[in-house]
């Protein structure tokens, strides 16, 4: 079994943060993805090395063990280690949790069994050790341990409507196409859970797949948790005297009253006119309109007069 250098499969030096690291897992998980590379066998396997090279460097305790090890391996080759000849049973064996190659662990099993693939991540991270001849895998689990099962994550980019209203992706997975709902309110960060819609791993375990969501932002709205915040610009005599703006909301525009004496950066609030919330909840959180009060550049004559005037009666 050869070691896989996780930090060159993605392209970043191992003193990369974890902001680096997910920027290079995105931009080669979208430049191999099937949907991009339909038939390309190579582009499917280097899509499923990225995505358990990702694994491991974006979760720390993975990244730590993971660096104890390329130091260990680093040094054996130094010391004239030929090609192959690394002996990872001892490896397992002295490595935290290991005891002659039994993995006892029932605390985090679901991060140490999330997303790998290869030999090389279920020797390392899965308990997985090895007898008899040259070969042969066995899987050996402390008893009542009940092994978690594995994810493949896939980044999807959606709109800021289709968060809104929510979405479907079709997803081409091993032959298979998947119609998965996007639910509205997903946020960026927000996982996507389709149960058994991953490939099974080599020893013939299935696995769930994860969208890992991305919103794209729209200029017109910052949002904040389920909450919108957006800007509406009224003249001076709206302010002054009161009236009606048309106010942009994610389903359409709304006209907002607004009273007399309204002051440059006051909030109002539309009640339930934010993003839908999320597990199943039919409310939604709310809209906030900060007004922001235009003053003319301008005058004409008739108006600089009354102004004029307004400054004179003005205590």
């Amino acid at each position: 079994m050869d070691y896989k250098d996780y930090y060159k499969i993605l392209g970043v030096e191992r003193s990369a943060k974890d902001a680096d690291i997910k920027k290079a897992y995105r931009t080669l998980a979208l430049k191999y993805h099937p949907d991009r590379n339909p038939g390309d066998k190579s582009a499917e396997e280097k899509f499923k090395e990225i995505n358990e090279a990702y694994q491991v460097l974006s979760d720390s305790q993975k990244r730590g063990r993971y660096d104890q090890l390329g130091q260990a391996y680093s040094t054996w080759q130094q010391g004239g280690g030929s090609p192959g000849g690394f002996n990872w049973e001892d490896w397992y064996s002295r490595s935290p949790g290991g005891q002659g190659g039994v993995r006892v662990d029932v605390g985090n099993l679901e991060d140490l069994f999330g997303g790998g693939f290869s030999d090389f991540f279920e020797t390392i991270f899965g308990g997985i050790g090895r007898s008899g001849g040259a070969g042969t895998r066995t899987r050996r689990q402390s008893a009542g341990v009940r092994r978690a099962p594995l994810t493949y994550e896939q980044p999807v980019t959606i709109s800021f409507q289709e968060a809104f209203r929510g979405s479907e992706r079709t997803i081409q997975m091993d032959g298979r196409r998947l119609e998965v709902k996007i639910p509205a309110g997903a946020r960026t960060g927000t996982r996507v859970r389709v149960h058994g819609g991953g490939p099974a791993s080599q020893d013939g375990q299935t696995s769930d797949l994860h969208l890992v969501i991305t919103v794209d932002p729209d200029p017109r709205f910052e949002r904040r948790e389920d909450h919108l915040y957006t800007d509406a610009a009224i003249d001076l005599v709206t302010a002054v005297l009161g009236g009606q703006v048309n106010v942009v909301t994610p389903a359409g525009n709304v006209l907002l009253t607004i009273p007399p004496g309204t002051q440059p950066g006051q909030t109002f609030r539309l009640s339930g006119r934010g993003m839908p919330r999320l597990r199943g909840s039919q409310s939604s959180g709310d809209l906030f309109v900060r007004i922001k009060v235009t003053v003319p550049r301008q005058l004409s004559k008739e108006q600089q007069a009354l102004f004029e005037k307004l400054k004179q009666i003005t205590p």
